[in-house]
C-alpha cells in the first residue's frame, strides 16, 4: 500500500513568500525510517574512531555533497528517496554557511520540502566536520527492502523461555 501524506499549513498562509521547509507533514500511512546523523565522513568507520580514516574536504559545499551523498545511500538501502524524508535536523559549525548548504541541498532535493530544524553548534564529532544531518523518511507500506545479497532482512523470533 502507498505510504500517504499531506503538507500542514497555518490557516493564515503568507503565499507572497518562498519557504525552503514545509511547517508540517501528516503521515496517514507508510513506515518510518530513522536516519542516524550523517556526515562527509564515511558512514562505517572505525570506534574508536582514527583520524587517518577521515580525510574532511574543506569547504561546506564540498562536505555537504558528501552528507547528501551518505544520506542518499542509507535512504536507497531503506528502499527511499529523498522525496520520502518528511523531517531532517541539519546541525552546522558555522550559521553563516547555511546559504552554501542550503544551494547543495536544493539540488538533491529539488521542489521537496520536508520539515527542517538547522542549528548552529560549537563542535561535531570529528574536528574539521561542518554539517551533520539525521532525519526521518516514510516509506511505502510494501514489502521490506532487499539486502545487498537480493532477499528480505531475516525477522530474528522471540526466544521461548525455558522451564
Amino acid at each position: 500500500m502507498a505510504k500517504e501524506l499531506s503538507v500542514v499549513h497555518h490557516s493564515d498562509r503568507r503565499r507572497d513568500v518562498m519557504m525552503p521547509y514545509a511547517p508540517g507533514i501528516l503521515v496517514r500511512r507508510g513506515r518510518l525510517v530513522f536516519l542516524s546523523g550523517v556526515t562527509a565522513a564515511p558512514v562505517y568507520h572505525s570506534h574508536p574512531h582514527r583520524e587517518e580514516e577521515f580525510k574532511l574536504p574543506p569547504t561546506m559545499r564540498e562536505q555537504a555533497v558528501l552528507t547528501m551523498e551518505n544520506v542518499k545511500k542509507t535512504l536507497e538501502a531503506a528502499g527511499c528517496t529523498f522525496s520520502d524524508i518528511v523531517w531532517a535536523t541539519r546541525y552546522l559549525t558555522d550559521m553563516a554557511e547555511q546559504d552554501e548548504l542550503n544551494r547543495v541541498w536544493a539540488s538533491y532535493l529539488g521542489s521537496h520540502l520536508p520539515t527542517t530544524t538547522t542549528l548552529e553548534v560549537s563542535r561535531l564529532v570529528i574536528d574539521g566536520l561542518k554539517l551533520e544531518i539525521s532525519a526521518i523518511a516514510v516509506a511505502d507500506d510494501g514489502p521490506p527492502p532487499r539486502t545487498a545479497r537480493g532477499r528480505a532482512p531475516r525477522r530474528r523470533r522471540p526466544r521461548r523461555s525455558r522451564r
